[in-house]
């Protein structure tokens, strides 16, 4: 019998990656795209076709607005989203969605306690990305503490949460080959901060800037077409 697993699924090169993975390692997965009041919609719409390709037959989609509470340029109607940022640039930026994987890991934990699963995917990294401070290993570490002593599972010692970031420590090449050698299409996802009315890439914004970056230094080409 197949392990079962929840994954968050958000349409990008990252989480498709690690359904692959996932996959690859033989769980049975149950998606979970968030629906948080991004402006780059069109993801879920990517997130949608990945959960298909995969086969991936018990995918849901949550609705819950973070943008109401303001804060990131991600989900703000009058905040631009930064374009061209120095590489050198230290500070986290203004995409930043405040709390946003805490929130997604405590639904994906939610989730996975109702369906009695005690693995989580989560395609974070901490080596090529913008700085979040919830995209890291200490984060991580502390949220899978949590997991194991807020859940009726976990304090009846019926299993142990482990929340699984297999991509965490790889540069965006390294993530982009270990795709490639999983037959991840990479057209089907969406990266973009501030894709344009088609959905088609910005190529100025920081998740453009790192797949692009990422695709050049694992000698591929990005089959998405930039603006």
């Amino acid at each position: 019998m197949k392990k079962t697993a929840v994954i968050l699924l958000s349409g990008g090169l990252d989480s498709t990656t690690c359904v692959a993975i996932a996959k690859n390692q033989g769980f049975d997965l149950f998606g979970l795209t968030i629906n948080y009041g991004q402006k780059h919609i069109f993801e879920l719409e990517a997130a949608k076709s990945i959960a298909s390709y995969f086969d991936i037959k018990n995918h849901s989609i949550i609705d819950i607005n973070l943008g109401s509470f303001g804060g990131s340029s991600l989900t703000s109607k009058t905040m631009k989203v930064p374009k061209n940022r120095s590489a050198n640039v230290n500070d986290i930026p203004s995409t930043y969605v405040p709390a946003r994987n805490t929130v997604f890991l405590s639904i994906a934990l939610a989730r996975a306690e109702t369906i009695n699963s005690f693995d989580i995917f989560i395609g974070v990294n901490a080596l090529d990305y913008s700085g979040y401070p919830d995209c890291r290993p200490e984060f991580i570490s502390e949220f899978e503490k949590l997991a194991n002593l807020a859940t009726k599972e976990g304090v009846e010692k019926k299993g142990h949460y482990k929340i699984h970031t297999p991509l965490i420590s790889l540069s965006k090449s390294e993530i982009i080959q270990k795709g490639m050698a999983l037959n991840v299409d990479y057209s089907m996802t969406s990266s973009c901060y501030d894709p344009n009315i088609e959905g088609n890439p910005c190529g100025e914004c920081d998740a453009c800037d790192l797949r692009l970056k990422g695709f050049i230094e694992a000698g591929e080409k990005d089959p998405l077409n930039y603006i």
